[in-house]
């Protein structure tokens, strides 16, 4: 008979593989709201509860209609007139039996209006298809609970929109694609010196010679360099060339011939280890300069920055200006005994060092008036584990971004400049309009605002006429209006004809490189955003008639689960983009599906 297995690790075997039990913890204790359960909202909770989180409430005051059948996989023919919220509910619990659903028939704007102590319950807030002044009201909201988290996603034709929003997200494994192992060869402590030299290379049999690990060949290589070179390690290029040619010099030979020794081959290509400088990544440097973790440092501030604080003291106190050993090795060619003492006294390292960090964290939460075990020892060794890798994203909030006090008209402009008019991204071989993605963010803003004055979005038709056919409305002739409202975008930013001075803006304003003149002729914006949106896209919005295609649906759904996922659990950085799955973003994502691109507006 076979071992047992946990159905819950078979379950999510895969996914504890990539953020751990610790991760798979944390999602299995979130609550999430969902605000509208269209397909894009309901692509992206679908997501989320096959990932096992605790439950999820969905917000929906619609029914469902026959639209929604060819768009929305989650609803049936059915169900046609019942609750869209109580038949996504039921379908997306038969996905996962331990996540618990529950649903509220109502508007969400009536709710964040009416009833703002609603989302004080929630870990996770995912507002789909929602405008801009609603989300303003919602994002302010979310900061004053202090524990939900806003992320708002929109699929809109064949344009999709992404962004976080709180105050700030603390990341404890960000896992960066690439890292350098941390074997502290330039800056030996005494047992690992001791260990390596304790090997007699010299006299040492064939297979021991040729399974040494190569962090005693450098070590041995090191010494010997230093007591010929005044105690310093390589500096030049020529000196480094001079050290790897002695580490090849102290392989084996055969009638004169180097033996060929992998492990030999390892040191050489580690060699850098020894003579490469010793530098907190500056992001880290960062964290431990904050405010946050030292004069704001209060009995309420979160774990991460007491951690912070304590790494800060290690940092200049046990540690000598180095961070905690993480205390892992990398696979090399060694035998397993010789591997296995080599990865003991890194271990023994790390281990005092977390000792040393934990002393620092007791004091601290005394100091603040805490209890004293408040914060695990385990959670002490995952983030001395991991403290190259500690990140802190700070978001500006969605007031912050619209208000024309406080727009950053200068980073719009760039954006509105990378992609251009004509020529821009987009007008290729696929026929797709001339087109850039920053341009595609100003026309979402500018369909909300059209949505404001009209009760409509642009092409589409009467949001109070329920069944109405698209014919009822030619897009073409919302392209004026749109066009008025795109220009209030850009003036509020600083980029209309009669700006104001964008704050971020210098002498000249916020308007450079995006050309002058052009006016309202020849389908373009007037001022200096001729040629960013043009006719084209002016055009393309209004066909779009704000329709939620399953496809851009479908896509926009796993992006915001990928982001839930990353805020919950605090791991991984929030994307940058699509093909760069972990780099901070503070801004806005832009898909744009036209021109298969993807964008970050740091707005």
């Amino acid at each position: 008979m076979g071992p047992v297995v946990d159905p819950k690790a078979k379950r999510y075997d895969r996914q504890l593989r990539i953020w751990g039990t610790h991760g798979q913890q944390r999602l299995e204790s979130c609550c999430i709201c969902l605000l509208n359960c269209g397909p894009t909202g309901s692509e992206t909770l679908k997501n989320l509860v096959l990932g096992g989180i605790a439950s999820f409430t969905i917000v929906d005051g619609q029914k469902v209609e026959a639209r929604d059948l060819g768009n929305n996989f989650l609803v049936s023919a059915s169900s046609l007139g019942e609750p869209r919220a109580k038949v996504v509910t039921e379908l997306l619990q038969e996905l996962n039996e331990s996540v618990s659903g529950s649903y509220v028939e109502e508007v969400p704007e009536v709710l964040i209006a009416d009833n703002p102590e609603f989302f004080q319950s929630f870990d996770l807030v995912i507002a789909t298809q929602m405008r801009e002044q609603d989300m303003t009201k919602l994002d302010d909201i979310c900061r004053a609970t202090g524990r939900a988290k806003l992320l708002i996603v929109r699929s809109y034709g064949l344009v999709g929109y992404l962004r976080a929003s709180l105050p700030e997200h603390r990341i404890v494994e960000s896992k960066p694609d690439s890292q350098l192992d941390d074997m502290r060869l330039n800056q030996p402590w005494p047992e690992l010196v001791a260990f390596a030299a304790s090997f007699d290379l010299a006299s040492a049999d064939d297979v021991t010679h040729a399974h040494t690990p190569y962090v005693v060949i450098l070590l041995q290589a090191a010494s010997a360099w230093r007591s010929a070179h005044g105690g310093r390690l390589p500096g030049t290029s020529a000196e480094k060339a001079a050290f790897k040619a002695s580490v090849n010099g102290m392989r084996r030979t055969a009638d004169g011939v180097p033996l060929q020794e992998e492990n030999f081959d390892e040191a050489a290509k580690a060699a850098f280890h020894v003579y490469g400088t010793y530098e907190i990544p500056k992001e880290v440097r960062g964290l431990l300069e904050d405010e946050a973790a030292g004069p704001r440092l209060r009995a309420d501030s979160d774990e991460f920055w007491v951690l912070v604080a304590a790494l800060r003291a290690f940092v200049e106190g046990e540690g000598q200006g180095t961070l905690p050993l993480e205390g892992s090795i990398p696979d090399m060619h060694a035998t397993t005994d010789l591997y296995l003492k080599l990865q003991a006294v890194y271990r023994e390292k790390a281990e005092r060092d977390t000792a040393a960090v934990e002393a620092h964290v007791r004091q601290i939460l005394g100091r603040l008036g805490r209890p004293a075990d408040s914060i695990s020892r385990e959670t002490i060794k995952l983030y001395c584990r991991h403290a190259r890798h500690l990140r802190c994203v700070r978001y500006r909030s969605l007031a912050e971004e619209c208000s024309p006090e406080t727009a950053r008209g200068e980073a719009l402009a760039a954006a509105l400049r990378a992609g251009g008019g004509s020529g821009g991204r987009g007008g290729g071989d696929l026929g797709a309009p001339p087109c850039c993605d920053g341009a595609l963010y100003v026309l979402l803003r500018a369909a909300d605002r059209f949505f404001a004055q009209t009760g409509r979005y642009p092409g589409a038709p009467a949001a109070l006429s329920p069944g109405a056919g698209a014919s009822e409305v030619d897009p073409a002739d919302d392209i004026p209006l749109l066009r008025q409202a795109a220009m209030q975008v850009l003036s509020d930013a600083g980029l209309g004809p009669n700006p104001r001075k964008s704050p971020d803006s210098g002498a000249g304003g916020g308007l450079g490189g995006l050309g002058g003149g052009g006016g309202a002729g020849g389908g373009s914006l007037p001022g200096t955003a001729a040629g960013a949106i043009n006719e084209d896209l002016l055009a393309e919005v209004c066909r779009a008639g704000a329709a939620e295609l399953h496809v851009v649906a479908a896509f926009m759904g796993g992006v915001a689960a990928q982001e839930a996922i990353k805020l919950v659990t605090r791991q991984f950085e929030a994307i940058k983009l699509v093909t760069r799955q972990f780099v901070p973003v503070a801004g806005t994502l832009i898909v744009n599906s036209m021109a298969a691109t993807t964008t970050v507006l740091e707005l």
